[in-house]
């Protein structure tokens, strides 16, 4: 879970009334935040550091001074900040004078979008500076994930010549002089000798033109996502007028990420000035993005649904107060009938709305958790083992009888492991639609990725290699009231120099003794094993299962140089 270390006086001011440690650890339950460390109280107070975690990564606002100051001080009645005089919505687009920012082209496929704003009013001191460094890290780190989809970038506006352009570069012979270096350094040369290349140039290095920001006369701005110039880009306490701009290859969450960095500036005392970005393409939101922009969509709940999952009898005004102390703006229609539906407008720092149970947590952590007294259960259970888990029991202590070694995967993996690897359409694999990191997009609908995962780093240890998983899968499947299928699977592998089908057949038929089961082989047309090499395990007439001998490609693709006979059976059917 993210961590951050706040300023105590800019947070203190920032809050408007100042919090003895053991109040202020209460309070921070609202943002489902904890002290993580106190300070050391001996210092001055501009010297105090406070530690705190976050314990939800879905709100991304929180990861900063103003955010979780924000957070505290609305919920404890402070007043809400408007923030509508910089903010464009659909069809109404703020004005921004000369601050325009034109895209090349041929970014489009390398590092696509853009968004940036200019803060203005007065010089920026130490504390804010360092409030902006830890912002921008904790965005870009764990929200932009690693700065692959979202980077952030601040400038010395009152230096820059408007327009600025986000154009495509040959890294090869376009030079600059970045940060931390007082001699200029190729694009490319950054990304193996500069500090930040080595530890963000796995993002542009097989891009074949490398994103550079500059302005109207040529002076060179950044490398995007990588590092600053050491001019424009090598902000310094005092600086009084200052350009942020945020590149990535997912519009939304740059979109997010500026909105949180506008209001945390903007509840600093800053005033925001927006800026429009003319992309040649479309972003999903048009090609012209002035920002910060307002996008998010307001999500309903009703009063019953909302008194059902919370267990209360809450009334109309109780849910409008306590949407309105997590910063929503809320409306209440059909407010005369038995019951009225809730319509939350997100603030624009937020995009966590995704079902009615959204809406109804706010209710919850607005109205805080004390406000809700423990009841005793009222009924009486024994806890058992189900009987699928007793069958896996059993057929964990048969397969290391045989030799096996038992793993344990993750249920989530990426496109690249379950679908491409694998030699599988993908059709009946489940995407998440709001995934934190590519790597965690799908569910895996097979365990043998996994195993065959687990094999490819496993080349230098004596062989053979006998491995299985027990554990869950999942896959789309129509005839089901949900139209997704979740199975108990025994998935195994065995990688060897004589690993073939015989001795594959002959540990199923020995698995299957022991359980206790007659069973059936058929021909079987998988793409992930060799063909003639593989069959399908039948049970009663029913498919239960398949084992072979794993495709040569499948093999190759996961770099694996020795043959393997791998198989899946599933549990859950095994037993009907």
């Amino acid at each position: 879970m993210p961590k951050i270390e706040v300023n105590e006086k800019l947070f203190f001011n920032l809050l408007g009334k100042k919090y003895d440690y053991d109040t202020l650890e209460e309070r921070l339950t609202c943002g489902k935040a904890e002290l993580d460390e106190k300070p050391d109280e001996s210092l001055p107070e501009d010297q105090r550091v406070i530690k705190i975690e976050l314990n939800d990564t879905n709100r991304p606002d929180l990861w900063s001074t103003g955010g979780i100051a924000r957070q505290l001080k609305i919920h404890s009645g402070g007043k809400k900040e408007d923030y509508s005089s910089f903010l464009s919505k659909a069809g109404a687009l703020a004005d921004c004078g000369n601050r325009t920012v034109t895209v090349d082209p041929k970014l489009e496929h390398i590092r696509p979008y853009m968004t940036a704003f200019v803060i203005s009013g007065k010089p920026i001191d130490e504390p804010m500076l360092l409030d902006i460094i830890q912002t921008q890290e904790k965005l870009c780190w764990n929200f932009g994930r690693k700065r692959r989809s979202v980077s952030m970038g601040v400038y010395r506006s009152s230096m820059i010549q408007w327009p600025v352009h986000y154009t495509a570069v040959d890294p090869d012979t376009t030079s600059f002089v970045p940060l931390q270096c007082e001699t200029p350094m190729t694009c490319r040369q950054i990304l193996t000798d500069h500090p930040k290349g080595k530890d963000y140039g796995w993002i542009l290095k097989d891009a074949p033109m490398f994103p550079l920001l500059k302005d109207d006369k040529g002076e060179v701005m950044s490398m995007a996502p990588i590092i600053n110039s050491a001019t424009l880009g090598a902000v310094k306490v005092g600086d009084a007028d200052l350009l942020v701009e945020m590149t990535g290859t997912d519009m939304t969450s740059l979109l997010l990420s500026t909105n949180i960095v506008a209001c945390d500036f903007a509840d600093a005392g800053y005033t925001i000035l927006p800026c429009k970005v003319e992309h040649p393409y479309d972003t999903g939101y048009g090609k012209t993005i002035v920002a910060p922009y307002y996008f998010q969509s307001p999500t309903t709940a009703s009063l019953k649904a909302i008194n059902k999952l919370l267990g209360s009898n809450l009334s109309v005004s109780d849910v409008c107060t306590a949407l309105e102390k997590m910063g929503n703006d809320v409306t209440v229609s059909d407010e005369k009938t038995d019951n009225p539906v809730f319509c939350v407008a997100p603030a624009p720092y937020r995009n966590d709305f995704l079902h009615e149970v959204d809406v109804i947590e706010d209710v919850m952590m607005g109205m805080e958790l004390s406000s809700f007294p423990p009841e005793k259960p009222t009924d009486f259970t024994i806890g058992r083992l189900s009987p699928i888990t007793l069958f896996s029991r059993k057929v964990k202590s048969l397969m290391v009888g045989f030799g096996y070694q038992e793993m344990i995967f993750n249920y989530l993996g990426s496109k690249s492991n379950y679908i491409d690897k694998m030699n599988i359409a993908g059709d009946k694999v489940i995407e998440i639609s709001n995934p934190m990191s590519e790597n965690y997009q799908f569910v895996r609908p097979s365990i043998i990725s996994s195993l065959l995962g687990a094999e490819s780093g496993a080349g230098n240890t004596v062989y053979p290699h006998k491995i299985f998983e027990i554990g869950k899968v999942a896959y789309l499947w129509d005839e089901d009231v949900t139209g997704t299928r979740t199975r108990q699977s025994l998935g195994f592998l065995t990688a060897a120099g004589d690993a073939n089908y015989n001795n594959a057949a002959s540990e199923m038929a020995t698995l299957l003794y022991f359980l206790d089961y007659e069973y059936t082989v058929a021909e079987s047309n998988d793409s992930r094993f060799i063909p003639g090499r593989q069959a399908k395990l039948l049970v009663g007439g029913k498919e239960v299962g398949v084992f072979g001998e794993v495709h040569p490609q499948v093999l190759e693709n996961w770099s694996i140089n020795v043959p393997c006979v791998a198989g899946e059976i599933d549990l859950e059917s095994l037993m009907e």
